[in-house]
């Protein structure tokens, strides 16, 4: 984490106290957050994340009044503030009031929080394991981006402790939803699967969404599929998506190294920097990086 975090609108220190015991969403996780992507001091994508944060606020009844101008003003400030011109940027929604052990004289029905850290190196590819039962497609409240991600870390880290780097977790139904924290995407047969929202218990990730709406590769159809470990397993390429790791392959599930066609991923990867290079030249410079 760099030096400064914004905090409900002012920049202020890190190293500061500025959280109470009595703000039931920080006891509680009830809260929403985003993960987004600063590229030559551009906010990729911020309509999205905006968008996906409001749904999930109100979803959970997390008072979210900022407006997306107000929001974006603040986090560029977060970013000059410190230098985080190419880095990855989390902003968190957190309700402050509600149930049986809420603290005294706290005023605020809601704290926004966002800090700044530095890119990361995720190397050549991952090497996944599978969790069974990690998700529940039926869920109401299935692909909400809660701030409550203790099972996320806990499956994450015990992965870790037998030697992989991320965790497959399937439904219900023992279909493929997600990993901890990407979207996971299946080439079959010229096209490319990935789970879909209505049933798997996925999540709505942005870098998903932009592969699915606005990515074109010739010969390529990326479509929203059921499908389960054999299906995976059998791919001519897996790989998984997330803002901080855009398009990334998968080496191999439960120590069994996966087919590689990187020729099909590589059309993919290029697309998506590109996508990403267009936004980014569309919105540099402060003036039009304000508007959203």
């Amino acid at each position: 984490m760099h030096r400064y975090l914004l905090h409900n609108g002012k920049i202020r220190e890190t190293s500061e106290a500025l959280l109470s015991p009595g703000q039931v969403g920080f006891m509680n996780g009830w809260g929403v957050f985003s993960t987004l992507r600063v590229s030559e001091g551009v906010l990729f994508a911020f309509s999205r994340h905006y968008s996906r944060m409001k749904r999930d606020a109100e979803l959970l009844r997390v008072p979210f009044e900022l407006t997306p101008t107000v929001l974006k003003k603040g986090l560029l400030e977060l970013i000059e503030a410190n230098g985080a011109f190419d880095a990855t940027l989390r902003v968190a929604v957190v309700r402050n009031k509600g149930g049986l052990f809420e603290g005294p004289l706290i005023s605020r029905e809601a704290d926004l929080i966002a800090f700044t850290a530095g890119l990361t190196d995720w190397g050549e590819g991952v090497r996944l394991t599978y969790a069974p039962q990690g998700r529940f497609g039926a869920s109401r409240f299935a692909g909400v981006k809660v701030t409550s991600w203790a099972q996320n870390l806990t499956w994450y880290e015990e992965a870790h402790e037998r030697g992989f780097d991320e965790v497959i977790l399937l439904n219900e139904n023992g279909q493929i939803s997600e990993c901890t924290s990407a979207n996971i995407f299946a080439v079959r047969q010229g096209s490319v699967w990935t789970p879909p929202l209505a049933t798997s218990g996925c999540l709505p990730g942005i870098t998903r969404a932009i592969l699915l709406e606005e990515i074109k590769a010739p010969h390529l159809e990326v479509i929203e599929r059921e499908f389960g470990p054999p299906e995976l397993e059998k791919s001519g390429q897996v790989f998984i998506t997330s803002t901080t790791r855009d398009l990334l392959p998968v080496i191999s599930v439960d120590g069994t190294a996966l087919n590689q066609d990187r020729r099909l991923l590589s059309m993919l990867q290029q697309a998506f920097l590109e996508y990403r290079q267009s936004y980014i030249m569309r919105h540099m410079g402060r003036n039009e990086s304000l508007a959203v």
